[in-house]
């Protein structure tokens, strides 16, 4: 299975960005997806994530600013990101998981994203 991630670049403070994160499966089929980020030097940490009932859930940094939402007909998740600070330079990773006898975790590759001015 493979989650290939995409949107990032670079951006000026304030801008927006719309993260993409394509499944080779369908969606469906998982539990909670989900965006975590790593800044260097820092540790991983949850962005976002979305359910298989599409109940969200937004770590501090994003909330008021990030919207993270999935299409099922795509297979797709995405992360609307606006009012992008320098602090929330980082890779961007997609994260995927469903239970069956136990978990089991799919990642994505990372996009970076870069606010500078």
């Amino acid at each position: 299975v493979q989650l290939q991630a995409s949107g990032g670049g670079s951006v000026q403070p304030g801008s927006s960005l719309r993260l993409s994160c394509t499944a080779s499966i369908d969606i469906i089929n998982y539990n909670v997806m989900s965006w975590y980020r790593q800044s260097p030097g820092k540790e991983r940490e949850l962005v976002a994530r979305i359910t298989s009932g599409d109940i969200t859930h937004y770590g501090d940094s994003a909330k008021g600013r990030f919207t993270i939402s999935r299409d099922i007909t795509k297979n797709a998740m995405y992360l609307e990101m606006k009012a992008l600070e320098p602090e929330d330079t980082a890779v961007y990773y997609c994260n995927a998981y469903y239970i069956h006898d136990r978990r089991y975790d799919d990642w994505g590759q990372g996009t970076q994203v870069t606010v500078s001015s």
